[in-house]
């Protein structure tokens, strides 16, 4: 890619910049509208599409050369806006199935899974994404383009990979019927280890969580 496009300044469609800042802000827009609630019969499978989708985004970042930045330190944007109801929000609609387990490094081994919540990825996600954007509609594309790249590699990219995958489990465990095993005990306050991995106290049937959340095992 050309400088030119790196700091063009016009809104052709056809623009690097233009394509990846689109869909991270149709990503921004969506999970803000899941999150209001309105809709929750369908938020897991939409959740899943938005999440594949922003990830396409990420995968062009980072197949992407280096992006350097115009400038040699980063403008001061403010303070962040605030994420918490967007979390409490996505908690408790996702409350079923929001806690999971993670294996943060595949290639660290004999690294133990660890818990996490699909709510507080989202809202982590989102966060760098904002602040990338911010940068983005104030006319410093390079930099927008620049936050967006480094934080995929070291934080959202990985987050979001996450949580795709927790949200695609969940939608096939309930298309194929196949029960999931209950989660009561397991919050991200506590580690996992082997012993954790072996959850007690029954099962969640697939029809138990499927029907609130919009997934519909395959008949």
């Amino acid at each position: 890619m050309s400088d030119a496009t790196l700091h063009a300044t016009d809104q052709n469609p056809d623009d690097f910049a233009v394509q990846i800042a689109d869909q991270i802000e149709s990503f921004l827009v969506a999970v803000t509208e899941v999150a209001k609630g309105d809709e929750p019969d369908s938020a897991v499978p939409f959740l899943l599409l938005e999440v594949s989708q922003l990830l396409l985004a990420g995968g062009r970042l980072g197949a992407h050369a280096d992006i350097v930045p115009e400038e040699r330190y980063e403008p001061d944007l403010g303070p962040e806006a605030d994420v918490d109801t967007l979390r409490e929000n996505l908690a408790r609609m996702l409350e079923p199935i929001d806690v999971y387990s993670e294996v943060f490094d595949p290639y660290e081994p004999r690294k133990a899974p660890v818990p996490a919540r699909i709510s507080d990825d989202l809202t982590d996600v989102i966060t760098d994404l904002r602040h990338g954007m911010a940068h983005y509609r104030a006319g410093r594309t390079t930099e927008a383009l620049w936050w967006w790249q480094f934080s995929y590699f070291s934080n959202w990219g990985t987050t979001a990979s996450a949580t795709l995958r927790a949200l695609q489990s969940v939608v096939a465990h309930v298309r194929l019927n196949q029960p999931l095993a209950e989660l009561d005990g397991l919050d991200t306050d506590q580690g996992m280890g082997d012993d954790t991995l072996e959850f007690e106290a029954g099962q969640v049937m697939a029809e138990e969580i499927g029907t609130p959340l919009g997934v519909r095992p395959v008949t």
